[in-house]
């Protein structure tokens, strides 16, 4: 069976059923209902008139675009918000029709693409401006580009400031074939009340300028999670939340009085494994390459058929854990590509065998390893952790009736 494009198979009513037919005993589970949920919780944070644009960026942060974008439209959404011009595309191929933003400026021949299939784009360079104007007036009689400007208030990584953003809102303006549909900006550190408060004076002094100029403003928008979690800034005229969408909190966070809104958020995203061989080892044996790790009496190990080819890092050898019958049990020796060992001598009841299922994020029983525990352990954020799980994971898609679809690398099961 050759590698084909990332599809969807359909499998309502499967049941239980359909982890017996994934191509491999590792796995990404998503519950699409959590993702709905939190949908509800943070509209309610931002205001409920305020519309909610989830951002769906990096495979909607590891857990799958498509699926995601499609569960959020259907449940009311008001748009939705990408980094790049081919995720806006795809999002589009694949029926979403909702409003889409990219977040950064997109490549000249990209521009008429843009207008055509109504995404919106950014613009936070005048040279790059210049280009998609150019490119955007070539392509006369067809609808015209939406351009939001990014505002520079401090985060220092793209955006316009003073005259440049006055001159950059004019000369979309005076295009016919452009429209100027938002402006916005990005907090730096929203844990931080001072730098927060500058930045937000910043963006309404621009603002304010922009309207002293003639300039008609447009929509702005500015809340993403972290504002929505921990402080009550303005939610202007829409928010953008990306982490907390996905039912997780951002680091910064933890050393600030959360809303309550933090506690009503569920994570929608959980890694599950089984082992694709149990053996007893001696003391003394090596456990994967290096080795960094060795028995230190006899002990039984399971290979887990996940590692750093997958996104588990190579940072977590020696020092993470998976759960295993709702017991914790050290993941040990170096993350391989394709493996990674647990120490399960010290599981109680029968020996722990190839039907065994092992959570490495989740909950199992009552006991839970979060997004943030392995962040932690990696040295890392959040971000990094569900972003970097890959592709040939297969994701599976739980609803309110049980796993609804699949999404592997290959687009026939085993019949």
């Amino acid at each position: 069976m050759a590698y084909q494009a990332v599809v969807e198979l359909d499998t309502a009513g499967a049941g239980e059923r359909v982890l017996d037919t994934l191509p491999r005993t590792a796995w990404v589970e998503v519950d699409l209902g959590a993702i709905v949920a939190n949908l509800g919780v943070l509209r309610a944070a931002a205001g409920g008139d305020v519309p909610v644009h989830p951002v769906v960026k990096a495979d909607a942060y590891g857990h799958g675009a498509v699926p995601v974008a499609r569960a959020l439209a259907e449940a009311g959404a008001d748009g939705l918000c990408v980094a790049t011009i081919d995720e806006a595309v795809a999002l589009r191929d694949a029926g979403v029709r909702i409003p889409i933003l990219v977040l950064y400026p997109i490549p000249e021949p990209w521009v008429q693409v843009a207008a055509t299939r109504g995404i919106a784009i950014t613009a936070g360079d005048p040279v790059l401006l210049a280009r998609t104007l150019d490119a955007a007036g070539r392509g006369r009689g067809r609808r015209p580009i939406r351009i939001h400007l990014e505002v520079e208030t401090g985060l220092g990584r793209g955006g316009f400031r003073g005259q440049a953003l006055i001159d950059a809102a004019g000369a979309i303006v005076r295009d016919p074939a452009a429209r100027l549909d938002g402006l916005w900006t990005h907090l730096q550190a929203p844990e931080d009340a001072t730098l927060t408060a500058c930045q937000l004076e910043a963006f309404d002094r621009a603002a304010a300028n922009l309207e002293a100029s003639g300039i008609r403003l447009p929509r702005r928008h500015l809340r993403a999670s972290g504002s929505l979690l921990a402080d009550d800034v303005a939610s202007y005229a829409g928010v953008r939340p990306g982490l907390s969408i996905y039912g997780l909190v951002p680091d910064e966070l933890s050393r600030v009085v959360l809303k309550p809104t933090a506690g009503a958020l569920r994570p929608a995203l959980s890694v599950h494994a089984r082992p694709v061989r149990v053996a007893d080892l001696d003391a003394g044996w090596g456990v994967s390459y290096g080795p960094t790790f060795r028995t230190g009496r006899p002990a039984r190990i399971a290979t887990l058929p996940l590692g750093y080819g997958d996104g588990w890092s190579r940072a977590l050898s020696n020092r993470a854990e998976a759960l295993v019958r709702g017991h914790r049990v050290p993941l040990v020796g170096n993350v391989a590509m394709d493996a990674v060992m647990a120490d399960v001598t010290d599981v109680p009841g029968e020996p722990v065998g190839v039907d065994d299922r092992f959570v490495l994020i989740g909950v199992q029983g009552s006991t839970t390893i979060s997004v943030a525990d392995v962040a932690r352990a990696r040295g890392t954020n959040a971000w990094e952790v569900v972003t970097g799980l890959a592709r040939r994971l297969p994701r599976v898609y739980h609803a309110a009736s049980g796993p609804s679809s699949v999404r592997t690398l290959v687009s026939r099961g085993t019949g």
